[in-house]
Order: C-alpha cells, then structure tokens, then sequence
C-alpha cells in the first residue's frame, strides 16, 4: 500500500532521512519509535503525501508520487486517515461537526453517513460529548476525537503521530486498543511513539513490527525492545 525505496528527504540544506526503505503492507501494523527530532514526524508525512522525497521513491497505493499531479496526490490521501500529534479542532464548532468535516469538504454528507457519526462517537466513547465544543474536551477527549475524524472516511491506512503523547497510560492503553481494532478490520496501521513501555504492552495484542529511526536510517527492532 505505501513503499519508500531509498527514499532520502533533505530540508535547508540538511538531510533528515537518508536511504529509507520500508513497505506498509495491506493490514499490517507498525510502531515508529525514535528519539525526539529523529525524523518520525516527517516520514509520516512522506507515507501520506505531504512531503515529496528528495531522492528514491516513494509509491502510495501502486503508484509514483512524482508522476501525480496536486489533485491525484489530493484523492490518495483520501485512503489515508491521519492522526496529528496536536489535533487541531474548529474551536466554535460541536465535536461532532467537526469529527465529519472530511465529509463536508468530500460532499458526502448525507443522511446514511450522518448516521456513521454516531456509531463513530459510540465506538471512541463521545456520545455524550457530542455537543461539547473542543476547549471543553479533556486531552483524552481530543484524541479519541482526532481518531475518530481520521476514520470517517474510512480509509485504507491509518497513521498516528504519538496519539498518546498528551494522555496519561491508562488513555494510551484504550487509544491503542482503537487502533488494535482497526487493524483486526483490515486497515493498515502505523503508530509513531517514543513510548516503549506502550509498545511492549500492545505488541502482546497484536502481532506488530517495530521500527526505529536512529542517525536518518530506518531499522528493525530487535528483541531488546
């Protein structure tokens, strides 16, 4: 579904990442861990279109980043939900309007897909914060609205960009086991995080690679995890 081959991407005169290669397979589910400024962040970005590498290439659902045009690239990450580190929300908007935005913006918000939200807000547990403006929402809360606004298109992949990292274990444990769930539907999941205490405990759900960025490489983690 997502293939990096010796991918390198390079920002003001500096290489981030330097001869990537990696393949998100069709219900897979990966962990990206790192130290803080290793680059996890900006492979996410290459792994849903928003960065073009610098050298190698990079295919999204079978097909070559740099021989698609702004609106090919626009209807790809479509198939991808994403989860940002810090979710930004339309402060004057209900968390539920704003979890179907992707909906109004795509034009399919009708009546069948109004009625997804719902079951959307039960599965992530917000039925009762359905009319709650985004200031009013824990940090828990806001994840678990992120998740469910990066789902609502039902996408292919889903990527997570330390979802946990606001929340405390007890949060991280049932966001995960969201993330678990979607994997066991079939979609194709990858979750950045520096938490290896997290990882150790999900690994035991589900059967998952863990990969670590270390000097702008990309490598497997061994069992001293």
């Amino acid at each position: 579904m997502i293939e990096l081959e010796n991918v390198a991407y390079s920002y003001g005169g500096g290489e981030l990442l330097s001869d990537i290669s990696l393949k998100l397979a069709a219900g897979s589910f990966h962990f990206l861990t790192g130290p803080s400024g290793a680059g996890k962040t900006t492979l996410m970005k290459l792994c849903y279109g928003a960065l073009s590498p610098t050298s190698g290439t990079l295919r999204l659902f079978d097909k070559d980043v740099h021989t698609l045009d702004r609106d090919e690239i626009a209807q790809i990450r479509r198939r991808v939900g994403v989860v940002h580190q810090d979710c930004q929300f339309l402060d004057h908007l209900p968390v539920k309007e704003n979890i179907a935005l992707p909906l109004h913006v795509s034009d399919r918000s009708n009546e069948a897909e109004t009625g997804d939200i719902d079951d959307l807000m039960h599965w992530v547990g917000l039925t009762d914060r359905a009319a709650a403006l985004p200031p009013e929402l824990s940090g828990g809360e806001r994840q678990r609205a992120a998740l469910a606004r990066a789902v609502i298109m039902s996408p292919d992949v889903v990527l997570a960009d330390e979802p946990t990292g606001n929340v405390d274990w007890d949060m991280s444990q049932r966001l995960l086991r969201l993330l678990i769930e979607l994997n066991r539907m079939g979609k194709t999941v990858l979750v950045a995080t520096h938490d290896l205490s997290l990882i150790r405990a999900t690994k035991s759900q589900v059967q998952a690679r863990v990969l670590r960025i270390a000097n702008r490489r990309i490598q497997l983690a061994g069992a001293d995890l």
